[in-house]
């Protein structure tokens, strides 16, 4: 059982962020009058948020995740749901890189034109001021 500062600083969050997950109802600390007290359990939960956050998930498919494991002991469903949401999420970061390698070749384009007008036009100058 940790209070709330001792769970941040486990966590590597703030004392807010803990405050936040538990206001979105993901994480739902025990009382003693008005300190929250942290168990296993919710570390554990807090521990799967951060790392749902890491991998580029919302707050409400989070919150899908962790509801279902709550409701399935076997945890079936909540591994098809986290297997059918991480495949949605590597073909949209499949997407992404595609187009940031599309941008990153028409700027190194853009570069090596501008490079090459300079030159032609100043040829006394240096032409590489970037690297």
């Amino acid at each position: 059982m940790l209070g709330i500062q001792e769970a941040a600083s486990q966590l590597g969050v703030t004392m807010r962020t803990l405050r936040f997950y538990e206001d979105k109802g993901l994480i739902a600390p025990q009382r003693a009058g008005t300190m929250r007290i942290y168990s296993r359990r919710e570390i554990g939960r807090m521990q799967l948020i951060l790392r749902g956050k890491r991998l580029g998930f919302t707050i409400r498919e989070i919150k899908e995740f962790l509801d279902l494991y709550e409701v399935d002991p076997e945890h079936v469903e909540q591994m098809r749901n986290l297997r059918q949401k991480v495949q949605e999420r590597i073909k949209d970061l499949r997407k992404q890189k595609k187009a940031i390698e599309q941008t990153l070749g028409e700027l190194v384009a853009i570069e090596t034109e501008a490079s090459e007008w300079i030159a032609k036009a100043r040829p006394d100058q240096e032409t590489h001021d970037a690297g």
